[in-house]
């Protein structure tokens, strides 16, 4: 067996073994109904955290939809930290009702920093007044009912709680429809599916709950990596602490074009390399002695399993090159034919396996794609695997660069209605 033939044989059964189990989750999510929790024996109170950096176009849509919320308004506090703001972000976060610190630490960038600031001033001002914190970016926007819904899981008795991801802007451009069924399914086919096994999930970004206990064992916030969620969600995996997942809905703003994409997405994969390299060793660990499948998983979302993809194409590239190039030197025929097959199925088989996912999403979930264009929503499916592919680069560029921490501009300035409305107009046709 030729050596490169035995490379792709290698990366194939790796890519087997590590994700096999995302398609019996697949199916999970597809078919069983759930999770149903039941009404809340007690409404608990809350304190949303809003970290804001210059976002006066959208932080008040926020706050009035967290004070529309079909739950007792005097068991909510909104906390905004306008962190180094040069807008009129303080002032419409306080018009709109939350209570504001403003931040000016210019030395230590990013909301990880802005997190642990806000948490030590709540719990020194207002200690022991909250069970929980839900924390969320200033573009998002609730559901009436995303509270409630959260309540009645969180009074089960989970220390930390995800929700349904979904947008607020589908059909801006390809790229945030895009990032829109990423998240769309991962709440339905990893998140939801994660929690009817009984096994933990994973927090991404916004939209998600810290119980009172963890912030004030912290004394705030002690997670500073570039991707904070990842390297909490890996925190909780290590030390056994169950993520749970609701349906509680909420809306996020997603970058519109490819450049503040890859920007975004830069961080995003430089962060899960920092989380990897930290507590990678320590998920396999106890993965294999505790015999936690919430550890493994962990493991699986942090692995950089795009380098695996990328040294086979590479691999089985420059074999077909210097082959061509030394004809009856270096390779048979036959062992070219096979390095372009082996680089035509794995882009192909790529390609089809993210169109699958799209479709899926789309078809399954399509009552929460809020969106007034049809084709877009369409033709996402064809170019959804188009976005994913550029996850290549990135993931060597950020092996090599250094990568700060980037606020990505918001503007899309709507409120929820207008979000729904949009979708049924579309239906409406």
């Amino acid at each position: 067996m030729a050596p490169i033939e035995f490379l792709n044989i290698v990366v194939g059964v790796l890519f087997t073994l590590c994700f096999l189990y995302q398609v019996v989750f697949f199916f999970i999510g597809l078919l069983c109904t759930g999770p149903d929790f039941g009404p809340a024996r007690i409404q608990h109170r809350y304190a949303y955290f809003i970290a804001a950096h210059n976002e006066g176009a959208v932080i008040a849509n926020l706050v009035r939809s967290i004070k529309e919320q079909d739950y007792p308004a005097e068991l909510i506090d909104v906390f905004v930290v306008a962190d180094a703001c040069t807008d009129d972000t303080a002032d419409q976060a306080r018009s709109a009702g939350a209570i504001v610190y403003e931040r000016h630490d210019l030395s230590r960038k990013g909301k990880s920093w802005v997190m642990e600031y806000g948490f030590q001033r709540i719990l020194e001002e207002y200690p022991g007044r909250h069970e929980a914190f839900f924390i969320f970016d200033a573009d998002n926007l609730l559901s009436k009912d995303y509270t409630r819904i959260m309540n009645d899981a969180f009074d089960q008795g989970y220390l930390a709680l995800t929700s349904y991801r979904n947008s607020k802007n589908f059909g801006s451009s390809w790229v945030s429809a895009a990032y829109s069924i990423w998240f769309i399914r991962e709440a339905r086919f990893l998140n939801k599916a994660r929690m009817l096994c009984n096994t933990s999930c994973a927090v991404s970004g916004s939209g998600y709950l810290v119980s009172a206990k963890i912030i004030q064992a912290m004394q705030g916030w002690d997670f500073h990596a570039l991707t904070e969620d990842i390297q909490f969600s890996a925190f909780c995996a290590v030390h056994g602490l169950k993520i749970g997942y609701a349906p509680a809905v909420f809306y996020d703003e997603q970058p519109i074009t490819m450049a503040a994409s890859l920007r975004q997405r830069m961080r995003w994969v430089k962060g899960f390399y920092q989380v990897f390299f930290t507590y990678g060793e320590s998920l396999l660990r106890r993965a294999v002695t505790a015999c936690s499948f919430s550890a493994y998983d962990l493991l699986m979302i942090i692995a950089p399993a795009t380098l695996l993809t990328l040294i086979s194409l590479v691999a089985n590239g420059t074999f077909l090159l210097v082959g061509l190039l030394s004809h009856g030197f270096l390779a048979t025929d036959t062992e070219l034919a096979r390095c372009l097959g082996s680089i035509f199925l794995s882009l192909f088989g790529s390609y089809v396996t993210f169109f699958f996912m799209a479709l899926m999403t789309t078809i399954v979930e399509r009552n929460q794609i809020h969106c007034a264009s049809r084709w877009r929503v369409i033709a996402n499916i064809f170019t959804f695997p188009l976005f994913m592919f550029t996850y290549i680069p990135l993931t060597v560029s950020a092996l090599f660069l250094k990568v700060d921490w980037i606020p990505t501009p918001h503007d899309v300035s709507v409120t929820l209605d207008e979000v729904i409305q949009g979708a049924d107009k579309a239906r409406a046709k």
